[in-house]
């Protein structure tokens, strides 16, 4: 019998946050993790907050913040129209699981994998997808290992993964809170992803989470400020969905008169010359949300995945109203 996984609150989040040494707030609204160069994230990274312009700029005034980043409701006054990937429900797997995901069960062995396991064999998985999404500078191995190692002993934090003849060919990390799991790594070799063992792993994980009673949904990430979106039509296409948010950065108000679209074309063209920096791809990121996010909600273009998820549900459901008519 599986034990009981159901872990309340977030709690071991935020120790396991302070072990790699990440700085963790707290305000009436949200607790805050830094995320680097002043900058901080609120987490659980699934919640939906509208925090008060008061609290923020305690923020600022008293812990020299530089950037705020978090998800508020499409009725908040600022923020650029995004999307939380999830999972909702205990209806997985979809009605067409794709090829792939079957192709590649049949192959792989998938299973938990202690953590230690990711440390020493996931880095090579790691630097390979960061590598496929242009992204190879902004993780190093030894922040890899203390990732993975300080949460050895943290309830709620598992990996997964998806072996092939013993080798590790697929990895994810995800951590419990309250009722919903959340996805924060995944990682794969690119010579396995034609086998299938990615979509596999994401469908056994799947369906595996959601036969835990207490466990209602699946959070699959944010609209990233810098990945390709790929990223996230993979998760579409393994049966997530999209569900609208504003998500907002604020600047400090000592670094607000910099941000502006001058600044932000600047950093456009930096990226462009430079396409490997982490540095200036989370900085052109950050501007373009900001800058979008102060913009009227209705006169926002939305983002092109959150377009063709709408226009697929909408399709989905015409053949459904054309019997519905009284007769």
């Amino acid at each position: 019998m599986e034990k009981n996984h159901a872990v309340s609150g977030i709690q071991p989040f935020l120790e396991w946050n302070r072990r790699q040494g990440h700085t963790i707030l707290h305000t009436e609204s949200s607790y805050w993790v830094s995320a680097g160069m002043g900058a901080y994230q609120a987490i659980p990274y699934h919640a939906v907050i509208m925090p008060s312009e008061q609290e923020l700029q305690t923020l600022f005034r008293e812990h020299r913040v530089t950037a705020l980043r978090y998800s508020a409701p499409l009725s908040a006054p600022e923020g650029m129209l995004s999307y939380h990937i999830v999972y909702e429900g205990k209806t997985y797997p979809p009605k067409k699981l794709p090829h792939k995901a079957k192709k590649g069960a049949a192959l792989a062995v998938i299973e938990p994998i202690p953590l230690s396991r990711l440390a020493s064999e996931g880095w090579e998985l790691r630097r390979d997808t960061l590598q496929r999404q242009g992204r190879l500078g902004a993780e190093k191995r030894a922040w890899w290992e203390k990732l993975c190692l300080t949460g050895q002993d943290i309830p709620g934090l598992e990996a997964w993964g998806a072996m092939v003849e013993g080798k590790l060919t697929a990895a994810l990390l995800g951590i419990e809170c309250d009722d919903t799991f959340c996805i924060l790594f995944q990682q794969s070799l690119r010579d396995y992803l034609r086998l299938g063992v990615n979509n596999a792993l994401t469908y056994v994980v799947t369906t595996k989470i959601l036969e835990r009673p207490h466990i209602q949904r699946i959070f699959y990430g944010l609209h990233s400020l810098d990945a390709p979106a790929s990223v996230d039509e993979y998760k579409i296409h393994m049966g997530y969905s999209l569900k609208p948010v504003r998500q907002r950065i604020v600047f400090s108000p000592f670094l607000r008169p910099l941000v502006n679209p001058f600044t932000h074309a600047g950093l456009k063209i930096a990226l462009r010359l430079f396409p490997s920096s982490y540095l200036f791809a989370k900085a052109e990121g950050m501007f373009r949300f900001y800058l979008n996010g102060k913009i009227p909600l209705m006169e926002q273009l939305p983002p092109p995945l959150l377009v063709a998820a709408q226009t697929s549900a909408e399709q989905a459901l015409r053949p459904a109203e054309k019997g519905t008519g009284a007769g």
